[in-house]
Protein backbone atom coordinates (compact mmCIF):
# COMPACT_ATOMS: atom_id res chain seq x y z
CA UNK A 1 0.00 0.00 0.00
CA UNK A 2 2.87 2.39 0.84
CA UNK A 3 4.50 1.67 -2.50
CA UNK A 4 1.24 2.40 -4.36
CA UNK A 5 0.72 5.64 -2.44
CA UNK A 6 4.34 6.71 -3.04
CA UNK A 7 3.97 5.94 -6.76
CA UNK A 8 0.75 7.94 -6.91
CA UNK A 9 2.37 10.95 -5.19
CA UNK A 10 5.41 10.73 -7.49
CA UNK A 11 3.22 10.51 -10.61
CA UNK A 12 1.11 13.49 -9.48
CA UNK A 13 4.24 15.55 -8.80
CA UNK A 14 5.72 14.69 -12.21
CA UNK A 15 2.50 15.68 -13.97
CA UNK A 16 2.41 18.98 -12.08
CA UNK A 17 6.05 19.71 -12.88
CA UNK A 18 5.63 18.67 -16.51
CA UNK A 19 2.56 20.87 -16.86
CA UNK A 20 4.45 23.89 -15.53
CA UNK A 21 7.64 23.29 -17.49
CA UNK A 22 6.29 24.45 -20.82
CA UNK A 23 6.11 28.21 -21.09
CA UNK A 24 3.90 29.13 -23.97
CA UNK A 25 5.23 32.09 -25.91
CA UNK A 26 2.67 33.89 -27.98
CA UNK A 27 3.42 35.78 -31.11
CA UNK A 28 2.22 39.28 -31.78
CA UNK A 29 0.29 40.06 -34.94
CA UNK A 30 2.39 40.18 -38.08
CA UNK A 31 3.83 43.57 -38.90
CA UNK A 32 4.02 44.75 -42.50
CA UNK A 33 7.22 43.57 -44.11
CA UNK A 34 9.53 45.73 -46.19
CA UNK A 35 12.95 45.37 -47.74
CA UNK A 36 15.83 45.62 -45.27
CA UNK A 37 19.00 47.53 -46.16
CA UNK A 38 20.65 44.29 -47.31
CA UNK A 39 21.53 44.23 -51.01
CA UNK A 40 19.40 41.21 -51.86
CA UNK A 41 16.08 41.04 -49.97
CA UNK A 42 14.84 37.66 -48.82
CA UNK A 43 11.36 36.59 -47.71
CA UNK A 44 10.69 37.03 -44.03
CA UNK A 45 12.70 40.21 -43.53
CA UNK A 46 11.06 42.10 -40.72
CA UNK A 47 12.63 45.55 -41.01
CA UNK A 48 9.72 47.98 -41.05
CA UNK A 49 10.06 51.64 -41.82
CA UNK A 50 7.45 54.32 -41.73
CA UNK A 51 8.61 55.79 -45.05
CA UNK A 52 7.96 52.69 -47.17
CA UNK A 53 4.49 52.01 -45.75
CA UNK A 54 3.05 55.53 -45.42
CA UNK A 55 -0.56 54.74 -46.42
CA UNK A 56 -0.72 51.65 -44.21
CA UNK A 57 0.94 53.39 -41.26
CA UNK A 58 -1.64 56.18 -41.22
CA UNK A 59 -4.41 53.56 -41.09
CA UNK A 60 -2.55 51.63 -38.40
CA UNK A 61 -2.08 54.73 -36.24
CA UNK A 62 -5.84 55.19 -36.06
CA UNK A 63 -6.28 51.59 -34.85
CA UNK A 64 -3.26 51.29 -32.55
CA UNK A 65 -2.23 53.43 -29.58
CA UNK A 66 1.42 53.51 -30.70
CA UNK A 67 3.11 54.62 -33.91
CA UNK A 68 6.23 52.89 -35.20
CA UNK A 69 9.21 55.18 -35.68
CA UNK A 70 11.71 55.02 -38.52
CA UNK A 71 14.64 55.05 -36.07
CA UNK A 72 16.83 51.99 -36.56
CA UNK A 73 19.53 50.48 -34.42
CA UNK A 74 21.82 47.61 -35.27
CA UNK A 75 20.61 44.16 -34.20
CA UNK A 76 22.50 42.29 -31.49
CA UNK A 77 23.57 38.73 -32.22
CA UNK A 78 23.91 35.62 -30.08
CA UNK A 79 25.99 32.47 -30.07
CA UNK A 80 24.38 29.14 -30.96
CA UNK A 81 21.87 28.01 -28.32
CA UNK A 82 22.76 30.97 -26.04
CA UNK A 83 20.91 33.99 -24.71
CA UNK A 84 23.83 35.73 -22.97
CA UNK A 85 24.56 39.32 -23.95
CA UNK A 86 27.95 39.33 -25.67
CA UNK A 87 30.52 42.08 -25.15
CA UNK A 88 30.09 43.37 -28.71
CA UNK A 89 26.34 43.86 -28.05
CA UNK A 90 26.82 46.07 -25.00
CA UNK A 91 27.65 49.30 -26.93
CA UNK A 92 24.54 48.78 -29.08
CA UNK A 93 22.37 48.35 -25.99
CA UNK A 94 24.05 51.38 -24.38
CA UNK A 95 23.10 53.42 -27.48
CA UNK A 96 19.52 52.13 -27.18
CA UNK A 97 19.39 53.26 -23.55
CA UNK A 98 20.63 56.72 -24.56
CA UNK A 99 17.93 57.02 -27.23
CA UNK A 100 15.25 55.92 -24.78
CA UNK A 101 16.56 58.20 -22.02
CA UNK A 102 16.49 61.27 -24.25
CA UNK A 103 13.02 60.47 -25.67
CA UNK A 104 10.72 59.71 -22.75
CA UNK A 105 7.65 58.99 -24.91
CA UNK A 106 9.53 56.45 -27.02
CA UNK A 107 8.91 52.79 -26.29
CA UNK A 108 10.85 49.78 -27.49
CA UNK A 109 9.83 46.33 -28.69
CA UNK A 110 12.59 43.72 -28.65
CA UNK A 111 12.05 40.90 -31.13
CA UNK A 112 13.92 37.69 -30.26
CA UNK A 113 14.90 35.53 -33.24
CA UNK A 114 16.66 32.19 -33.76
CA UNK A 115 18.14 30.15 -36.57
CA UNK A 116 16.26 27.30 -38.24
CA UNK A 117 17.73 24.52 -36.13
CA UNK A 118 15.54 23.07 -33.38
CA UNK A 119 11.80 22.79 -32.93
CA UNK A 120 9.47 25.75 -33.23
CA UNK A 121 8.60 25.51 -29.53
CA UNK A 122 12.24 25.44 -28.46
CA UNK A 123 13.13 28.38 -30.69
CA UNK A 124 10.18 30.44 -29.44
CA UNK A 125 11.40 29.91 -25.87
CA UNK A 126 15.01 30.70 -26.85
CA UNK A 127 13.91 33.86 -28.69
CA UNK A 128 11.98 34.87 -25.57
CA UNK A 129 15.09 34.37 -23.40
CA UNK A 130 17.16 36.44 -25.84
CA UNK A 131 14.67 39.31 -25.92
CA UNK A 132 14.37 39.27 -22.13
CA UNK A 133 18.17 39.26 -21.73
CA UNK A 134 18.35 42.50 -23.73
CA UNK A 135 15.45 43.95 -21.74
CA UNK A 136 17.14 43.06 -18.44
CA UNK A 137 20.35 44.73 -19.62
CA UNK A 138 18.48 47.90 -20.64
CA UNK A 139 16.66 47.98 -17.30
CA UNK A 140 20.06 47.70 -15.56
CA UNK A 141 21.05 50.85 -17.50
CA UNK A 142 18.09 52.74 -16.01
CA UNK A 143 15.32 52.28 -18.57
CA UNK A 144 11.93 51.56 -16.93
CA UNK A 145 10.76 48.05 -17.78
CA UNK A 146 7.29 49.37 -18.61
CA UNK A 147 8.67 51.07 -21.71
CA UNK A 148 10.04 47.81 -23.14
CA UNK A 149 8.02 44.97 -24.65
CA UNK A 150 9.47 41.66 -25.75
CA UNK A 151 8.27 39.22 -28.36
CA UNK A 152 9.72 36.00 -29.69
CA UNK A 153 9.49 35.04 -33.33
CA UNK A 154 11.64 31.94 -32.88
CA UNK A 155 12.72 30.78 -36.34
CA UNK A 156 9.71 32.30 -38.13
CA UNK A 157 11.36 35.52 -39.39
CA UNK A 158 14.79 34.65 -40.78
CA UNK A 159 16.95 37.31 -42.43
CA UNK A 160 18.82 34.62 -44.34
CA UNK A 161 17.36 31.33 -45.59
CA UNK A 162 20.48 29.38 -46.56
CA UNK A 163 21.50 26.41 -44.42
CA UNK A 164 25.00 27.55 -43.49
CA UNK A 165 26.70 28.70 -40.30
CA UNK A 166 27.17 32.20 -41.71
CA UNK A 167 23.46 32.47 -42.43
CA UNK A 168 22.41 30.95 -39.10
CA UNK A 169 24.60 33.48 -37.26
CA UNK A 170 22.68 36.33 -38.94
CA UNK A 171 19.37 34.88 -37.76
CA UNK A 172 20.38 34.51 -34.08
CA UNK A 173 19.51 38.06 -33.12
CA UNK A 174 17.40 40.59 -31.25
CA UNK A 175 15.80 43.19 -33.48
CA UNK A 176 14.65 46.54 -32.03
CA UNK A 177 11.53 48.46 -33.04
CA UNK A 178 10.87 51.93 -31.63
CA UNK A 179 7.33 53.16 -31.16
CA UNK A 180 5.91 56.35 -29.77
CA UNK A 181 2.74 56.51 -27.72
CA UNK A 182 0.05 58.55 -29.44
CA UNK A 183 -1.22 61.56 -27.59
Amino acid sequence: MKRFLASLVFLTAMLAIGGCAHKEVTQAPQQPETVAPAPAPTPGEAKVTEEKKVPEVSEAVEKQPEKELATTVQDVHFDFDKSDIKDDAKPILKRLSEILSSNITTRLTIEGNCDERGTSEYNLALGDRRANAAKTYLVSLGIPSGRIKTISYGKEKPLCTESSEECWAKNRRDHFVFTEASR
